[in-house]
């Protein structure tokens, strides 16, 4: 199994990213805080991963951290949630907004990620109290865009490819005044007003 990789990023197209180790370059899944959180082409990143082996392909996750990878592996384990699923939840809001969107049960908060419906918000806060509490240990810790154009459709590529619908989309950046951001603040924008 891949526990880690430390390399050099070779380049980044939302929500994956290419990290060069010894001559070989792993293409490595990650939540939008990983992604945003990734520094320039060509500086090194250090990145937790979870190695996926199916039938018909292999998948590499990373995490910045080990809280997020311990939540994705937990995600797992709740029945009707797969990575791209477990993705979109980490994408959405952080390991500490999790735990305690579960603790209060807020199912509204996580039925607004994408994928999430009543059924599977309902499950992910009876599955997930008990996997918080003994073995993640977690703890608390508007107008028209002028974004380049090249800024705002990777933005709402991005976007698209974490489950949002395109008319989704559009309302949420219709409603943030982007300026001149690059796409990765435009996503974590967009993001943190998806479930506001």
């Amino acid at each position: 199994m891949i526990g880690s990789l430390r390399g050099k990023v070779l380049s980044r197209q939302a929500p994956t990213a290419l990290i060069e180790c010894s001559g070989v370059g792993y293409e490595v899944e990650t939540p939008m805080s990983t992604f945003l959180a990734l520094p320039t082409d060509g500086n090194e990143v250090f990145l937790h991963t979870h190695f996926v082996v199916r039938e018909n392909a292999h998948a590499l996750y990373g995490f910045g951290s080990t809280e997020e990878r311990a939540l994705f592996r937990a995600l797992l384990g709740v029945s009707g949630v797969g990575a791209k699923l477990g993705l979109a939840i980490l994408s959405a809001m952080t390991v500490a907004d999790f735990e305690r969107c579960v603790h209060l049960e807020d199912a509204a908060l996580l039925v607004k990620i994408p994928g999430v419906g009543k059924k599977t918000a309902e499950r992910l806060i009876i599955e997930m109290r008990d996997k918080i509490d003994k073995t993640l240990n977690l703890t608390d810790g508007s107008g028209p865009s002028t974004a380049p154009a090249d800024s705002r459709s990777e933005a709402v590529e991005a976007l698209v490819s974490l489950g949002y619908k395109p008319s989704e989309v559009k309302k949420l950046l219709s409603s943030i005044d982007v300026g001149d951001m690059s796409a990765e603040d435009i996503i974590r924008m967009a993001l943190r007003q998806a479930v506001s």
